[in-house]
């Protein structure tokens, strides 16, 4: 019988060294021809004399040498592979091995073989010893985590926004507009049941205040209350869901899941769902936006304002609602993105509601040929009342992400609020094209232009248009940061036919540039700051009643 000793130092080196049959079949392309277990070490083309495990693969591989146990396999390209990590299931495949070659050698192994393998189980000891208490240090913080964790199936991801700003033009003084410190904090609930799946729980509390720019203020023609904000026209990113009267709201709860059968070798499935119940936007399901860089989600470390972050096309409505995407093949070089989302799907009073209320149908084909290049075709059909739920007299802008109120977050006041103005609904169809393209590992663009069709009912039809043209430039002098320009103009209305026109109400059709650049430096992973200026000409589409104006920021985000 074998003597009561650890088997231990064996473990290990079978574990270290040994390649089953088993794993050769499934990690290399010639298992159809697997290597036989070795006779001699010296058949490894990849282990010599001067490797430091060289005499226990020896023992361990020698059928010559006396009292060699015959149990150690290799690859068929015929290496051994010693330094390579192996799985547990190739750790019992090698012990199995091992420990058959030395239970059917009990009755003749010798007194020196039996001192071999204790030899063996000496000289692992240290290293045994060292693998245990880090076995069970590892084991004494998992259990402290499951202990203390939040929660088993919801993850805290945070973010926080500081920036300094200020707004320099001729027309600005009389409408206060000094330096501020103004903030946005985020915190949001990322909740999994099945691991395929995930709910959206996101509070948001901020300070932020709305600059008194230029807009209804200057235009008799458009009732000063209709949007008391002005121009959306280099609005900052933050300013979105930013002015909460440091009041915490619940500003999104959505969950999206997979659906459809599996696809192969455990890849994510094809068909996705995406269900809004506040908060919701298209943004969050299309396949893409074709935006890389520049779209950052949440809007701490991309572009600054919400016209460079992706086409205003994708702002068009949201709120409450449903979208679906659909790979065509895994690889997602063609996919299909349909949505709906209504601004009042919560109101039951007249003209509001899921489907009697404002809404937005969004479709959209993305076309990605290879990883560096995507085109995307983007539809959206929208109806916008002239008055909020509520009795309120506020238009729902028609670039306004289904908040209401009179708000909107890219473009000219005439581009989001006219029907509002005249009293009378809006019904718009719009069209867009994205493109996207990886020029090389430090230089990306992107691009993207849209036409909204305004039809005011009973009234006349109008032109807006939007377009823009992006440079982001990743890892710019140093790994991590990010430069970016943006140049383009923001919504705006270009003509108007029917009941009125542009000179009827006193509108002009000047192209007003949007001129962007900025430049985030990573300090670590969970801050960065991001200095940056943005440049509007002819605000308002007007330049003889509106001087150019310029924004400057320092955006400082913190995340964890």
């Amino acid at each position: 019988m074998l003597p009561a000793l650890k088997l231990s130092g064996l473990l290990l080196v079978t574990a270290l060294t040994a390649q089953p049959k088993a794993a050769i079949a499934q990690s290399s392309p010639l298992a159809g021809d697997p290597m036989a277990q070795v006779t001699s070490v010296s058949e490894f083309a990849d282990v010599s004399p001067g490797d430091w495990a060289y005499e226990a693969l020896a023992y361990l591989a020698n059928t010559e040498q006396e009292g060699g146990l015959d149990c150690l396999e290799g690859y068929p390209d015929g290496s051994f592979r010693g330094r390579q990590a192996l799985t547990r299931y190739e750790f019992a495949a090698g012990l199995a091995s091992c420990l058959d070659a030395v239970v059917g050698r009990l009755e003749t192994l010798d007194p020196e073989a039996l001192a071999r393998i204790e030899s063996l189980q000496r000289e692992f000891a240290r290293e045994l010893a060292d693998l245990q208490g880090r076995v069970d240090v590892l084991d004494d913080r998992v259990a402290e985590l499951e202990a203390n964790q939040f929660s088993t199936t919801t993850r805290l991801a945070g973010e926080a926004i500081f920036d300094i700003s200020d707004l320099f033009g001729e027309q600005f003084d009389a409408f206060g507009n000094n330096t501020v410190l103004q903030y946005r904090a985020r915190l949001n609930f990322q909740t999994s049941f099945s691991g395929d799946d995930l709910l959206q729980t996101r509070l948001t509390v901020g300070n932020r205040q709305p600059r008194l720019v230029v807009g209804s203020f200057g235009n008799p023609n458009l009732v000063p209350n209709v949007v008391p904000v002005g121009t959306a026209e280099g609005l900052l990113i933050t300013g979105i869901g930013g002015n909460t009267e440091n009041n915490v709201l619940v500003d999104r709860l959505t969950y999206g899941f997979n659906l459809g059968d599996a696809a192969p070798q455990g890849l994510r499935q094809r068909l996705s769902a995406y269900v809004a119940a506040i908060g919701g936007t298209h943004q969050a399901y299309v396949h893409s936006t074709l935006s890389p860089f520049f779209d950052d989600a949440d809007g701490g470390n991309g572009a600054l304002s919400p016209f460079s972050q992706y086409s205003p096309i994708y702002r068009i409505g949201g709120g409450t609602g449903f979208g679906f995407n659909y790979r065509f093949d895994d690889a997602g070089t063609l996919a299909l993105s349909l949505g709906y989302l209504a601004d009042d799907a919560a109101d039951p009073g007249e003209d509001s509601g899921f489907f009697n209320g404002d809404y937005a149908a969004l479709g959209q084909l993305t076309f990605s040929p290879s990883q560096d290049f995507s085109l995307g075709l983007t539809y959206v059909n929208g109806y916008h009342t002239e008055v909020a739920s509520g009795g309120i007299s506020t238009p729902n802008a028609i670039f306004d992400l289904g908040q209401g109120g009179g708000r909107f977050f890219t473009g000219t006041v005439p581009a989001n609020a006219l029907h509002g103005a005249l009293g009378v609904p809006a019904v718009t169809n719009s069209y867009g094209l994205e493109l996207a393209w990886r020029v090389s590992s430090g230089v990306s663009l992107s691009a993207f232009g849209g036409y909204t069709n305004l039809t005011l009912l009973e009234t006349g039809r109008g032109d807006i248009w939007y377009y823009g043209l992006g440079l982001a430039l990743p890892d710019l002098f140093g790994a991590g940061n990010l430069g970016g320009v943006m140049v383009g103009v923001e919504p705006y209305l270009a003509g108007l036919r029917g009941q009125y026109t542009l000179d009827d109400l006193g509108l002009e059709n000047d192209t007003s540039l949007h001129i962007e650049a900025f430049y985030r430096i990573r300090v670590t992973d969970n801050i960065s700051i991001t200095p940056g200026v943005i440049v509007i000409t002819a605000p308002e589409q007007d330049r003889d009643r509106f001087d150019s104006f310029v924004i400057g920021t320092l955006r400082t985000t913190f995340q964890f």
